[in-house]
């Protein structure tokens, strides 16, 4: 796949098929969209072109970042894990369009004159039943087929039960994410939730009850972190050598009160300094929720019952 950055460096393909969206998440919603954008550009003998946008649109034209309701806006994915599985999903090019204020302005005219015919070449367009687009979300499938002609472009639109049949929404999965419901959020992604970080220093007491521990600060801030628990998880490392792990996310209130949340993993069979390094977690299953123990013991005891269930569940 061939990813540019910059709409001046994309080359002009002249028999294109388009889709455009946020994608956020690739769920099995966008992925029906993919597919499609995939069997018509096979059958035109033209390649296929996602546009996206990146920073997230609210961002943007959202109030300022210390707003409740921004800080309330969590990402699916990273623009890499965007990136990662666009490319797994057979896209000959992806368009990341710098998404600003000016561009915010542009009009439903300007943005199919400008972005979709000057620069891409588009000649056929696939785009899901709830597509907008232009200042103010003024564009859409109706006025796109009401043009059509004067554009030269044809214009698919995938039905809505075609993509609510699979009972799917990134704002679906976020919830399911936030409740610690790992299981539905898998299912309407296609794929095991993922959240990378780098390794920093913790308190290293992981070490002395024999269950030491990395401590992961997420590489994007706005990566939704899913709820307070235990989980389940694959572990990746930089040398892209994959583990068996139980991570704990919450604030460890059998070590003090008041403490602030971090995301702990421990990699089972696993043993080597792991600092400075990218970590990525595939979530599989939520195990428990977190609880005060009784002292390090009791801690301890139960550290090793989530081994077990840890295995069980990646089994």
């Amino acid at each position: 796949m061939h990813v540019i950055r910059d709409p001046a460096q994309f080359p002009f393909l002249a028999n294109a098929v388009v889709t455009s969206g946020t994608f956020d998440g690739v769920h099995v919603g966008h992925q029906r969209i993919l597919a499609r954008l995939r069997e018509v550009a096979q059958a035109r003998g033209g390649p296929s072109v996602v546009i996206t946008y990146w920073p997230h649109p609210r961002l943007v034209l959202g109030p300022p970042l210390s707003h409740p309701e921004l800080l309330a806006l969590q990402l699916l994915n990273t623009l890499e894990e965007r990136i990662a599985k666009l490319a797994k999903f057979g896209v000959d090019y992806l368009l990341i369009v710098p998404f600003t204020r000016e561009f915010a302005q542009w009009t439903s005219e300007e943005y199919i004159q400008q972005l979709l015919l000057k620069t891409v070449g588009a000649k056929q367009l696939v785009i899901g039943y709830d597509h907008r687009f232009g200042k103010n979300r003024e564009g859409g499938f109706d006025y796109l087929t009401q043009h059509a002609d004067r554009y030269g472009l044809t214009v698919e639109e995938i039905p809505r039960e075609d993509v609510d049949a699979v009972g799917v929404s990134s704002t679906r999965i976020r919830q399911a994410l936030r409740q610690g419901d790992i299981a539905t959020a898998n299912r309407y992604l296609g794929y095991q939730y993922p959240l990378s970080g780098v390794v920093v220093p913790g308190q290293q007491l992981g070490r002395t009850i024999g269950y030491p521990t990395a401590n992961l600060a997420p590489a994007e801030p706005l990566k939704l972190v899913p709820a307070r628990g235990i989980y389940a998880v694959w572990a990746t490392t930089a040398a892209g050598t994959r583990h068996p792990a139980m991570l704990s996310i919450g604030v460890r209130p059998t070590i003090g009160d008041d403490l602030a949340q971090t995301i702990e993993v421990n990699l089972l069979d696993f043993s080597g300094d792991l600092y400075n390094q990218v970590l990525t977690l595939e979530f599989v299953a939520w195990l428990r929720a977190e609880e005060k123990y009784d002292g390090l013991e009791a801690l301890t005891a139960q550290l090793a019952r989530d081994a077990e269930a840890t295995r069980a569940a990646l089994a």
